[in-house]
């Protein structure tokens, strides 16, 4: 899809509703809105997709113009029309649209519009016969009043496989909609093309600039354009040439204002600059703001509003679109500005607005402004808007209140509110200016977390390793930042440094005897001792739910979110999204962003494992919506991982390898080990999900061998990619590596009774049994690992051990056994949208069923026949399909007699030509 069509379905769906009903007669589609607001490219989108579905199409762009001669945009829809469909029309008609064509008979009396009509219906009804016929107008508003007349008249006496669709512009619509009419009311359809989402705005931003804006400019760009992607797109061109962020309009803009409010009268200007000056302006506060009589501040709102400018509904009064508040403001002087805030400052109750004021109205240092700037922020950071909250505090170092104190608070809301690059820059400023100590530990902590957030740049633990080093550090910061550098140290794979940092942080808070500080570091050794393979103790987590977690303690390293964790990954996945979903909904309530990958991440695996996929996908969308925002490396690289997980599962593979590149890219940047794993363990899956054994082999085998110096650990997080990758090997015959991994599953399973190691440990050692001929000792295998699945909320898993099972059923012989298997897998599949999957259970039923398209290969053949067209061998063909060598042969010699073919290559050029041509 277009960028510029991101966030347009209500407005496609329209498009798409028109064209389905087409067939039943003639209808009618306006897509209304105000300029710039993208009507036309969604008038563009609806052509693309008529002639997609073979319509006949007939365009016009109708332009303003004083001099436009009569049926110039009826000239131009019937411009592309064969001579041949006019000839075969009556001479009056004939004569009548030659006119309107200017190719004869331009003498004689004047063109009868009744025989033009008659014309141009004949015209789009015998068109109609051979295809559907969409008539595409743009900025219908502008028609010459000939073209209009007639069209009308041709919508309302239109009974063929007929439809219109037009633009209008907003305002115009009640007086355009006549034109269009069609005999049946009910044909006549109205779409208001509505402002883009935050989101569409700034992928369409970030695509033509080839640069994101970060979330504050995002936000002001959003909210002073009004989600109008023109006027967007001015607005951040303009922003990447303001660095200091000072908020003016773009010169073409500014104009654009200047022209709408020139010729008011000066107290009009007034009123309309205490308006923009005002959050929620009413008649009253605009009255009082500019001192005069509601009488005369009515009438000039009123003139203001026949302008279009401003509307008054009751007592409210509003701006005609955000950028006219902008634009008033910015045209009034500087003076003039603060002489109404000053105003303001006397009038507004809200403690908030009224700090905004008076720090607007200030030109120099003022303590009482600063001390309502703090109360105000610190307002807005307890009622979960730390966006808000670091505005106001950079207000007040703006007025003289640069303390580094207050520099930490502000960074610390701006790292908050998801605006990294801001929140180092005030720290970094800060930071030069502080004494060692406590604060100066508070800030160095900070910046650690900045700086992985923002780039996972390798300085992180070193900041926290230097936070920890101040003077005066208090016990519970101390405790704190070990629990994080734990962290910090695991996710760079010193695991040794992890586990060491994690025991300091228990023995620290045991030391004081503080049973909260206890619970805050517990958690994070249970954490390091159960990714080393030693399982969960109990014992570690009691007490998580006993105390209040510090709010400024890292989200990651907190006790629930760490018991989340564990549950996540000891397959409690009910339990699990209860937390994560509470956690993240504690999160959104506080405005706190600067986390919300690592929970988006979490959430998705969640519903990933759950099998609920299109969940994740949404969860996905909106994680990388948020990173681009943020401006940092590591959110962005979590949520191309997410993307990558949720396209492999959902078997999208071209998507999938796209993001997954895109996600290695990052991932280089941030050097991340540990969070690299999950994009090489899902595109092993995707592999094998497509049949691919040896292409899953490359590309998990580094992964198996960094697991290799920690056997003991086979937990779902520390090596999801085992099972796929034991599978893998057994499909290209490697039998004996394969054994160790599948060991190495069992043992650990039965150590720890984790029933996703048991389950899937099971289902590869049934596909060992088969691979060595051992059938009876497959099958067995298999229903073992089915009633493991019992107590594992996996579908995706349980699926794909059911297809496994019903294989072998069927190298058993037990068809009916086999077709009820793998009918339960392929409904599994098809449920949760897992289409790879679905593909190979769908062949496995057809090989079952024998259905077999006429002239074309049987299922079960072509599922040799892909097989040894990639390349792989009788061996591994024998292994990866559970048969014997002699049967592969067989079968291949079958598909190269019914092909006439006698070689691999010939093979493998017939079937990618067979996929192009269905393609």
């Amino acid at each position: 899809m277009p960028l510029q069509l991101i966030s347009r379905d209500a407005e496609l769906s329209a498009v798409d509703n028109l064209l389905a009903a087409v067939s039943t007669g003639t209808c009618v589609l306006v897509l209304e809105g105000d300029v710039g607001i993208g009507k036309s490219t969604v008038w563009r989108a609806g052509i693309e997709r008529a002639r997609a579905r073979g319509f006949r199409v007939l365009s016009a762009n109708a332009v303003p113009s004083e001099s436009a001669p009569a049926y110039s945009s009826l000239a131009e829809l019937l411009a592309d029309v064969d001579t041949a469909v006019l000839e075969h029309l009556p001479a009056p008609q004939r004569l009548a649209i030659d006119r309107v064509l200017s190719h004869a008979h331009d003498t004689g009396p004047g063109t009868d519009q009744r025989a033009v009509a008659a014309a141009v219906r004949s015209v789009l009804e015998r068109l109609a016969r051979d295809n559907p016929v969409l008539v595409a107008i743009d900025d219908m508003q502008w028609l010459d009043p000939p073209t209009a007349a007639v069209l009308g008249s041709v919508a309302r006496r239109s009974s063929g496989a007929i439809g219109f669709l037009a633009t209008v512009r907003g305002g115009d619509g009640d007086r355009t909609d006549l034109l269009l009419e069609p005999s049946r009311p009910e044909r006549l359809n109205r779409a208001q093309v509505n402002p883009m989402t935050v989101g569409g705005l700034h992928a369409m931003i970030s695509h033509q600039l080839g640069q994101s804006l970060t979330r504050p400019k995002m936000d002001w760009v959003y909210q002073v354009s009004g989600g109008n992607p023109v006027y967007a797109l001015e607005l951040a061109r303009a922003l990447n040439q303001d660095t200091a962020f000072t908020g003016q309009l773009p010169a073409t803009l500014a104009d654009w204002v200047r022209t709408r409010i020139a010729g008011l009268p000066d107290h009009t200007r007034e009123v309309l600059l205490a308006t923009a000056c005002i959050a929620s302006p009413t008649v009253d506060l605009v009255t009082r703001a500019v001192g005069d009589d509601v009488e005369r501040t009515v009438a000039a709102l009123e003139e203001a509003e026949r302008h279009g400018i401003v509307e008054i509904n009751g007592c409210k009064v509003a701006f005609g679109h955000p950028l006219l508040a902008r634009g008033v403001y910015a045209e009034a002087s500087l003076d003039a500005r603060r002489s109404m805030h000053r105003r303001l400052a006397d009038i507004v109750e809200n403690a908030e607005f009224r700090a905004r004021h008076r720090a607007l109205a200030s030109d120099g240092a003022d303590e009482q402004t600063i001390r309502a700037l703090d109360e105000a922020a610190e307002s807005a950071h307890m009622r979960g808007a730390p966006a808000v909250a670091a505005e106001l505090l950079d207000m007040a170092r703006a007025c003289g209140g640069d303390s580094p104190e207050r520099g930490l608070r502000a960074a610390a809301c701006h790292f908050e509110a998801g605006n990294t690059t801001r929140a180092r820059e005030v720290l970094e400023q800060s930071i030069a200016e502080m004494k060692p100590g406590e604060m100066r530990a508070r800030a160095f902590h900070l910046l650690g977390l900045v700086r992985l957030w923002d780039n996972c740049s390798a300085d992180a633990p070193t900041l926290l390793e230097r936070a920890i080093e101040e003077p005066g550090v208090s016990t519970d910061r101390r405790v704190q930042m070990l629990v994080m550098l734990a962290l910090m140290e695991f996710n760079a794979a010193r695991v040794d440094n992890a586990v060491q940092r994690a025991e300091e942080a228990v023995a620290q808070a045991t030391t004081v005897r503080r049973a909260d500080l206890v619970s805050q570091a517990r958690p994070m050794r249970a954490m390091m001792r159960f990714l080393i393979g030693e399982g969960i103790d109990e014992a570690e987590l009691a007490g998580v739910f006993d105390f209040d977690e510090p709010q400024d303690m890292p989200l990651a390293a907190r006790p629930r979110t760490l018991h989340a964790l564990l549950m996540l990954w000891t397959d409690r996945l009910d339990e699990a999204a209860d937390q994560f979903t509470a956690i993240a909904r504690h999160s959104i309530e506080r405005g706190d962003e600067s986390e919300r990958s690592f929970l988006d991440f979490h959430l998705a695996q969640v519903n990933i494992w759950r099998a609920e996929l299109r969940a994740a996908e949404r969860v996905a969308v909106d994680s990388v919506e948020r990173a681009l925002q943020s401006h940092g490396d590591l959110p962005l690289f979590i949520a191309l991982i997410v993307r990558v997980m949720v396209s492999a599962h959902l078997g999208r593979e071209e998507q999938a390898r796209r993001f997954a590149a895109q996600a290695f890219t990052v991932g280089e940047r941030c050097r991340s080990s540990r969070l690299g794993v999950w994009v090489v363990a899902t595109l092993g899956f995707l592999e094998l999900s497509l049949g691919n054994h040896r292409a899953a082999v490359d590309l998990l085998s580094p992964a198996v061998e960094g697991w290799s110096a920690m056997p003991s650990s086979t937990e779902l997080v520390t090596a999801p990619f085992l099972p796929d990758a034991a599978e893998a090997l057994i499909g290209v015959g490697r039998l004996d590596d394969a054994e160790r991994l599948v060991k190495a599953l069992e043992d650990n399973g039965v150590r720890l009774d984790r029933p996703w190691m048991l389950a899937v440990g099971a289902r590869c050692r049934a596909l060992l049994f088969a691979a060595r001929g051992d059938l009876t000792g497959a099958i067995t295998a298999g229903e073992r690992a089915l009633t493991e699945h019992r107590r594992l909320s996996m579908p995706l898993e349980l699926a794909r051990t059911q297809l496994v099972v019903g294989r072998l059923q069927h190298r058993r012989r037990r068809y009916d056994a086999a077709t009820a298997t793998v009918s339960s897998a392929l409904v599994a599949f098809e449920r949760m949208g897992a289409q790879a999957w679905a593909r190979q259970a769908r062949a496995e039923l057809d090989g079952l069923t024998g259905r077999q398209a006429p002239g074309s290969l049987a299922e079960s053949e072509r599922r040799f026949a892909d097989l040894a067209a990639h390349g792989l061998t009788n061996r591994e063909i024998a292994a990866a399909l559970f048969v014997s060598e002699k049967t592969v042969e067989a079968n291949l010699s079958r598909v190269y007699r019914r092909l006439g073919l006698r070689s691999r290559s010939e093979l493998a050029r017939a079937l990618n030509s067979s996929r192009a041509l269905n393609s």
